[in-house]
């Protein structure tokens, strides 16, 4: 297949999870690895430029809270194909990542958004949900191993588990071998300093920006 071909292929892919069309996504995946593209090439051309894309457009107020969850059920719909043919892949994610809303804290919209745009973006995302205690962050870096623990609140009253999270952490002797980032509609960056975060991020865009940072890689 020529380059002109394969370039075809992966703009079509992309702008259909640009556009949150689930159904033309799949095809657009099917498509592309019945012309013989490597399922690497359509995550690397396509997936994660248009998830970036979608970041972007999201920061600069052109795409809304439904345009980005229509984009991530895009995405998804195209991984639940390209995933399987990964296994065994000698190609690393950009790095692993533990995120969850604090401990008394249901909401999880944002954070379902930041889990998006970050597998969007090569990384592997370890979903832990709402209501996450402490503890559970802890084990997300003993038995997991995850590089980075992502923490996200919606109320004033459980942003204050952030900092007993950390404080876990560092009890059980792991803070140094993570990264720590918050995020949430009450918090800021001087909060984050306050309870020794690594970073902080105001929208899912962002996250991913700060993600990549802490990883040590571009974007």
């Amino acid at each position: 297949m020529n380059a002109e071909s394969t370039a075809s292929l992966l703009a079509v892919l992309r702008q259909a999870v640009i556009d949150g069309q689930a159904k033309e996504a799949a095809a657009a995946t099917d498509l592309a690895l019945a012309a013989g593209l490597p399922p690497r090439t359509l995550v690397d051309g396509a997936l994660i430029p248009a998830m970036d894309e979608a970041g972007h457009l999201f920061e600069s107020g052109e795409f809304f809270v439904p345009e980005l969850l229509v984009a991530a059920r895009a995405l998804k719909a195209s991984q639940a194909i390209i995933t399987p043919l990964l296994a065994g892949s000698p190609v690393p994610a950009a790095g692993r990542v533990a995120i969850g809303t604090v401990k008394g804290d249901m909401h999880d919209i944002g954070k379902n958004l930041v889990v998006a745009l970050l597998q969007g973006g090569g990384f592997e995302v370890l979903d832990l949900g709402a209501d996450v205690p402490p503890e559970r962050f802890v084990a997300a870096v003993r038995e997991d191993r995850a590089d980075i623990i992502g923490l996200s609140a919606l109320l004033t009253t459980t942003m204050l588990q952030m900092k007993s999270t950390v404080r876990a952490l560092e009890q059980a002797g792991v803070r140094d071998a993570v990264k720590v980032i918050v995020g949430g509609a009450p918090v800021t960056q001087r909060f984050a300093d306050e309870v020794g975060a690594d970073g902080f991020a105001d929208n899912a865009a962002a996250a991913v920006v700060l993600a990549r940072r802490l990883m040590g890689r571009p974007g």
